[in-house]
């Protein structure tokens, strides 16, 4: 499962959101993902990044209006939900399943009501400082929660045999390659259309060309080709 995590790259241009949507399409991704958040739940406003994620707020008719165009282009919809209320918005959208982000991996009640929907959850452990997994029956990604992340080698799984998958903000698509080559079966990767668009994520996002290199590998390696 390749996730292109458009999250807030957008800048809070719909127009643009929809350009992405379709190069994610057109890369081959099974999901194009996106952020809901409430900016001043989790940011106070004189903290680095505010205006650029309050920017890039969606609001619950904007969100519809991404989730038919995935709809429509044939594209699954998918969102990190940041609070209870926007689990509401996906489950009155019919969303597939839902994600947990890094920052959120300690809000059991969050997690309690993604959970409850029924639907399969996924969750990065950027944040996690526990010995042990947490104590819910996700589909756990490792990432690394810097923008862009460096990667450790030391510290890189050598095997995806307990984790799901890998959620990356690191340069390139080399440890997505990786990742792939030791077991994981769901990659999240950043993705923009242009890595000089504003933002503090777009140089560790892929752009198309990364991305579909990186589909193509995904499923070259699913055919059992190695590499």
């Amino acid at each position: 499962m390749i996730i292109a995590e458009i999250g807030h790259n957008h800048n809070g241009n719909i127009r643009l959101a929809f350009e992405m949507i379709q190069e994610a399409k057109n890369c081959g991704a099974d999901i194009a993902k996106f952020q809901l958040y409430d900016t001043d739940k989790i940011k106070l406003s004189y903290q680095s990044r505010y205006y650029e994620l309050k920017a890039a707020q969606l609001d619950f008719k904007q969100t519809k209006t991404l989730k038919e165009f995935c709809d429509n282009v044939g594209i699954e919809f998918m969102a990190s939900v940041f609070d209870i209320e926007r689990v509401g918005w996906c489950e009155e959208l019919e969303v597939k399943r839902y994600k947990i982000a890094s920052r959120s991996i300690n809000d059991h009640a969050l997690i309690a009501e993604a959970i409850s929907t029924g639907k399969p959850v996924i969750a990065s452990l950027g944040n996690w400082q526990g010995p042990e997994l947490p104590p819910f029956d996700l589909d756990y990604l490792y990432c690394i929660s810097e923008y862009p992340a460096f990667i450790d080698p030391k510290s890189f799984p050598h095997t995806f045999d307990v984790l799901a998958g890998f959620s990356d903000h690191s340069l390139g698509c080399y440890w997505a390659r990786e990742a792939i080559k030791r077991g994981a079966k769901i990659i999240e990767k950043h993705f923009t259309i242009s890595k000089t668009l504003p933002g503090f994520n777009q140089k560790g996002s892929a752009d198309p060309t990364e991305l579909k290199d990186l589909v193509r590998y995904a499923r070259q390696h699913e055919r059992g080709m190695q590499f």
